[in-house]
């Protein structure tokens, strides 16, 4: 049975999802906006297809991840229909510790399921992930939010081919995001 990628997203983009609720706390600030006119998501998403192990190919830098390295995001659905958000930093370096965060998303109604609602705070926080574009195969997804202040690129590999890589950059920059500001992230031995 296919079920609509909001829930997913959501938890797709716990990463994306936690900052922008940290950022409703005030705890963290978002970097600078990288993109004045965020583009509404390109296609509908198959939340059954997005579900899974996600490697984070680069971002733009934020207070939540700073200092991370080796990140991923495993999104499953619930019993509940949300579905659960598991990010994993590693502190440093690629095979530095690892810090866990947890959380539920959300499928916003009438957006194809490209758009969630992630919270790592309790039932009163929650932040926007939006799947702005993936393959048709989810073999890589981009995820950003309304602000144009948080942009994640999540790919199935730890380390993607580099002509996927160009791609990709492309892509983003196709969409209006200030590429200059993409940090790519290392990732170690994948187990």
């Amino acid at each position: 049975m296919k079920r609509s990628l909001a829930p997913l997203a959501a938890a797709g983009i716990a990463l994306a999802g936690a900052a922008l609720a940290a950022r409703a706390y005030g705890k963290f600030s978002g970097g600078k906006r990288g993109n004045a006119a965020v583009p509404e998501p390109a296609k509908p998403v198959d939340l059954d297809r997005y579900l899974g192990k996600w490697y984070e190919f680069a971002r733009y830098e934020n207070g939540f991840e700073r200092g991370c390295e080796g990140v991923t995001a495993e999104y499953a659905l619930r019993d509940d229909g949300l579905v659960s958000v598991r990010n994993t930093c590693h502190e440093g370096c690629a095979d530095g510790e690892a810090r866990i965060s947890e959380g539920r998303a959300r499928i916003v109604p009438g957006s194809g399921g490209a758009k969630l609602e992630v919270s790592f705070f309790g039932p009163f926080f929650f932040g926007d992930y939006w799947v702005l574009d993936h393959a048709d195969d989810y073999t890589w997804s981009i995820v950003g939010e309304p602000s144009g202040r948080f942009l994640w690129i999540l790919t199935r590999e730890a380390r993607p081919p580099r002509a996927l890589a160009t791609s990709l950059i492309a892509r983003v920059a196709a969409l209006g995001y200030d590429t200059a500001l993409l940090r790519e992230t290392m990732h170690g031995a994948v187990h």
